[in-house]
């Protein structure tokens, strides 16, 4: 029996028979024979560049800005194009904007294994506005650009021909960049406006990615945005000048317009409830520079604001129908986005036929309209939103809108009145601070032609008494007195022996809570601060109670 071995053809002899054995595998920590061990680009191949390459942008909750870090890796192995970190679909879907963005634009997509984590990647990553720094941080690792300048941020959506297309959120995610330290923000054009709005930011308007690419290769420079100007505030709507008679309702509104206080009108069809109701912005108050920020980011999150709109430099006046539903007041979905309730932050909200609304959708104000903001919880997280905002309504006192009337033609039972009121409650008609009857006018009121005072005279006083509102509260941080809290009634709201009294008895009478009391409080230091004066005078308290009394039992 023969038994021979040959090392160099690895053929092996046992009992006559012989076999090959196959050559062996690559051994990384040992080797067979050769020197040292081939890399895994030797072995499977990969791109120029196998860097991890990092990228700065912004992730939003809410109104909360955080920074995200976008992280691509390319290595070798199958073809693929992976997205990690907790991206939603619109997220997902950016690897095909990506993808024909660089092929659009004549440029070699990497034929690699390319892995892209959004950091922190706890956090769920939602939008489109990653499609431009998934794209860069892919040119990065593949060694077709530099390095991104680490003191910059980069968001937008790219279309598949390599444009850029807006994003919502724009100028909180400024604000948010700037805290963190960034110095340079590259965003869409369109909403450059918004987002030089930021002070101590560089903010570029960015058309397509040829131009973006030009910039960082220093070929061509993109200048940036200058910071635009608040626009005048000038009178917006109608003019009070157009509503004959209601000389009681426009007071009461004025009072409204210069404390931020909240009012419900009660009247018959026709008495002119809406009309009044939508001059009310004409005689509001201008907003301060902070006023404007904050409510510019809560439209901007909800996709209203724009390269034609940077800023919203006007109160706003929200007067959804009748039918909204609870999430769409609050805001909601599984991505919380800003309801009616901010919206209107900083401005009116309007609730025309006030009891059609849902009893469920009404009783979700009442929280945002004690705290000045809405929480909304769901599985995915807490997102919060400003809420502070005026709550006009209009109603009639009956079903058929005639109850109390002179003319007789109600024909509503006494029932049917008591149930039609029934459908506010008790509580959220505590948190209104003026309760007005508006009557029908009469034919000889009707045929008056001489014109009315108008709202820019209306307006003046407004702002006058809102400018000692804002000196008074400054340190405090509030700017009307619908906002003052016990700290600031005990200190400012005092009252003399005489108005002692008079709120002593009407407290009795009208069953007054806790919180009409300090309700009324508030609405006579308002018309102290209309009048100029320091303290509250029995005059200014005992108008202050006559906006509550209307009775609701009785018509």
């Amino acid at each position: 029996m023969t038994s021979c071995t040959r090392t160099s053809n690895e053929t092996t002899h046992v009992g006559g028979d012989a076999h090959i054995a196959p050559s062996p595998l690559p051994d990384r920590n040992h080797g067979p024979m050769w020197a040292s061990a081939p890399t895994e680009t030797e072995i499977y191949g990969g791109g120029k560049n196998n860097m991890v390459q990092h990228v700065r942008s912004m992730g939003l909750i809410g109104l909360a800005a955080y920074e995200v870090s976008i992280e691509c890796y390319l290595s070798g192995g199958l073809p693929a194009f992976d997205i990690v970190g907790l991206p939603d679909a619109a997220v997902k879907e950016s690897r095909e904007r990506v993808r024909a963005a660089i092929k659009n634009r004549n440029m070699k997509f990497p034929v690699s294994r390319i892995t892209v984590n959004l950091a922190p990647a706890d956090k769920k990553k939602i939008g489109t506005l990653y499609d431009l720094p998934v794209f860069l941080s892919i040119l990065a690792a593949a060694g077709d650009i530099d390095p991104l300048p680490q003191d910059a941020a980069f968001l937008g959506e790219l279309s598949l021909s390599g444009e850029l297309r807006p994003v919502t959120g724009a100028l909180p995610m400024a604000v948010g960049a700037s805290k963190a330290g960034i110095q340079k923000l590259f965003l869409p054009a369109e909403n450059a406006g918004e987002a030089a709005f930021v002070e101590g930011l560089t903010v570029y308007p960015v058309e397509n990615i040829t131009q973006l690419l030009a910039h960082l290769m220093g070929k061509e420079q993109i200048s940036p945005v200058t910071a635009p100007e608040i626009p005048p505030q000038v009178m917006i709507g109608p003019d009070f000048a157009e509503v004959k008679g209601q000389e009681h309702v426009k007071r009461a509104l004025e009072v409204a317009a210069a404390g931020g206080h909240n009012i419900l009108l009660v009247g018959p069809p026709g008495a002119g409830k809406s009309m009044l109701a939508k001059r009310l912005p004409s005689i509001l108050p201008e907003m301060s520079r902070e006023e404007v920020i904050k409510t510019t980011e809560v439209h901007s999150v909800a996709g209203l604001t724009g390269q034609t709109r940077p800023l919203v430099a006007d109160r706003p006046f929200r007067s959804p129908h009748h039918t909204v539903s609870a999430p769409a007041m609050t805001g909601g979905t599984s991505n919380p986005k800003p309801g009616e309730i901010s919206l209107a932050h900083n401005g009116i909200l309007f609730l025309d036929e006030f009891p059609e609304f849902s009893k469920y959708v009404l009783e979700t104000l009442r929280q945002p309209l004690e705290d000045g903001q809405v929480t909304i919880s769901r599985v995915s997280g807490t997102v919060t939103f400003p809420s502070q905002f005026m709550l006009v309504c209009a109603m009639n006192p009956c079903k058929c809108g005639w109850y109390g009337h002179g003319s007789g033609r109600c024909q509503c039972t006494e029932a049917a009145v008591t149930g039609y009121h029934s459908r506010l409650s008790g509580p959220l008609l505590d948190r209104l601070d003026l309760v007005l009857e508006v009557p029908a006018l009469e034919y000889d009121e009707l045929r008056v032609y001489v014109p009315a005072e108008s709202s820019t005279t209306i307006r003046e006083r407004v702002n006058t008494a809102r400018a000692l509102q804002i000196k008074r509260y400054q340190a405090r941080g509030l700017s009307c007195n619908a906002q003052i809290g016990q700290p600031e009634l005990k200190a400012y709201c005092r009252l003399d022996e005489d108005g002692e009294q008079i709120m002593r008895g009407a407290f009795d009478r009208l069953g007054l809570t806790a919180r009409s009391h300090d309700r009324i409080l508030r609405v006579a230091r308002t018309i102290a601060d209309l009048d100029g004066t320091e303290n509250i005078a029995a005059a200014h308290l005992a108008e202050a109670i006559q906006y509550r009394t209307y009775d609701f039992r009785g018509g």
